[in-house]
């Protein structure tokens, strides 16, 4: 199936607790594997305005992700330090490897990429069974709840209010 990313609607929302979402504006994505019909795993295109990033620095214990820059330029943070990415240039991060990563815009254009992963379903943020994402720059864990929806605690195990 052919996609012209024109006609994919853009969302902008954010899952995080309330606290942690003026982290990720300016950041804007496209489910191309939705538009596909895709059911095995997800693309989707990533715009991030100047001073925005990805998401929390994180890790999957689960779920393998993907990324492939295709225009400007973007520091990609892991616990071994910073590293710029330009167009052209792919990261990936297996699941289960305790290395918190996040693309953050630092220069004055906007950054688009391809990131490619587990299935978005129903809008939520856990797309493998089971899988938890940790936050190693702050006191957030992820997890998926009983009803299919993301769970957020602190590192202590109590919940976060919205």
């Amino acid at each position: 199936m052919i996609i012209n990313p024109e006609n994919v609607p853009s969302r902008t929302t954010s899952t995080y607790p309330d606290k942690f979402k003026p982290m990720v504006l300016g950041r804007v994505k496209q489910a191309l594997g939705n538009a596909a019909g895709l059911q095995n795993f997800g693309v989707n295109l990533v715009t991030l305005a100047p001073g925005s990033c990805s998401a929390l620095r994180h890790w999957h214990t689960r779920q393998d992700e993907f990324i492939y820059v295709i225009e400007g330029e973007v520091t990609l943070v892991t616990d071994t330090g910073a590293q710029i990415l330009t167009p052209g240039m792919m990261a990936g991060f297996p699941a289960g490897e305790e290395d918190g990563h996040q693309l953050v815009n630092r220069s004055k254009s906007s950054v688009v990429y391809l990131e490619i992963g587990d299935r978005l379903r129903r809008g939520f943020a856990h797309r493998t069974p089971d899988d938890e994402v940790y936050y190693p720059d702050h006191d957030l864990i992820a997890q998926p709840g009983a009803d299919g929806n993301t769970i957020f605690t602190h590192k202590d195990g109590t919940l976060y209010e919205s």
